[in-house]
């Protein structure tokens, strides 16, 4: 079956603040229900605080209870083409701490796809077994094309070099519980901003709100030109830089991402650029005592393991948040928020 990818959009008037917090038990159905998460421009500013609404609830109710039956019955499936630890860890944690399983398949080389099993004819199948269906895929575009013959929800797990509108989602909501709130912020985004689906996928988050965006990289990992049009077309005017000292003074939130050595076709070119930048106990002495330092991890030298005892390294909370995020998620489209 072919369906459209239908979108009703949230009309809250509420700020992004601290904490934001909506009982279940004053919620209608989610705006969300039934519908796929492919990329962050589904989501209006309202529609965020929608989302960080429910995904407070869940870690206060994780918080006090644990687990509950809010998707008792619910099945998720995990179908990730490309290795993951954090993003299919987080998902299948959050479906059973809601109630429900999973079905979890994290190489695809063990399944049918090794005989040629097209995306399409996958999608088709795993959903015959569950209700809402997580996929990771290293094409871009992927995501879409499995909604396209899904009847069943599709979240974009990371396609590619594309978009991860889960990981740039618990991202930002990590800079809302971190820093209380993100209009006024001066955010840097550091590294390989060429590869990183994640900054991709946050920088057009970051252009719904009244923040200043440095990005610091390497001349050949600038962020690319679709992604730069996009977010001057909404009003954002990131400034570039390659190095990070004139910048890192004035930052509110630095988010530090790795030199992706598998999108890498020549490495000899990995070779000149994969130690660009490491922040260090150096890097943040000089740096605001409120700063906020994130990484959507894997970690390879860019981050110094004895930054990981500053109050500051908020990474491996940002994990956590993660959790919240994807349990909201699930929530949503399953029309349980």
């Amino acid at each position: 079956m072919i369906r459209e990818n239908v979108h009703r959009p949230m009309t809250t008037t509420d700020p992004i603040h601290r904490n934001p917090h909506l009982p279940f038990g004053d919620q209608q159905t989610s705006p969300f229900y039934g519908n796929d998460i492919l990329t962050v421009n589904q989501f209006s500013r309202d529609d965020l605080v929608y989302t960080f609404g429910v995904a407070h609830e869940m870690r206060e109710m994780v918080t006090r209870v644990g687990t509950f039956d809010l998707l008792k019955g619910k099945i998720l499936g995990n179908l990730f083409y490309e290795v993951s630890t954090r993003t299919a860890t987080s998902f299948a944690t959050a479906i059973q701490r809601l109630g429900g399983s999973v079905i979890q398949i994290n190489e695809v080389k063990y399944s049918s796809v090794a005989k040629g099993e097209s995306l399409p004819d996958t999608i088709r199948t795993m959903e015959a077994y569950c209700d809402v269906i997580a996929l990771r895929h290293p094409e871009v575009g992927s995501a879409a094309l499995a909604a396209r013959y899904a009847s069943k929800p599709v979240i974009n797990a990371g396609d590619g070099v594309g978009e991860h509108p889960t990981q740039a989602l618990l991202d930002l909501f990590t800079i809302v519980e971190e820093q209380g709130h993100v209009d006024g912020l001066t955010i840097t985004l550091l590294g390989d901003l060429r590869y990183g689906r994640t900054v991709h996928s946050l920088a057009r988050l970051l252009s719904k709100f009244d923040v200043k965006v440095h990005l610091v990289s390497p001349p050949s990992l600038r962020m690319p030109a679709n992604v730069m049009a996009e977010v001057l077309e909404s009003g954002l005017s990131p400034t570039e830089h390659d190095t990070l000292n004139g910048v890192l003074p004035k930052t509110d939130v630095l988010y530090v991402t790795r030199v992706q050595k598998e999108r890498f076709a020549n490495p000899a070119d990995y070779e000149s650029v994969k130690s660009s930048y490491v922040v260090d106990e150096e890097t943040m002495a000089m740096a605001k005592e409120s700063m906020t330092l994130m990484h959507p991890f894997p970690r390879v030298n860019e981050i110094a393991m004895e930054v990981d005892a500053d109050p500051r390294a908020a990474y491996f909370r940002q994990m956590g948040y993660g959790m919240y995020v994807r349990m909201a998620l699930l929530a949503m489209v399953l029309g349980k928020a």
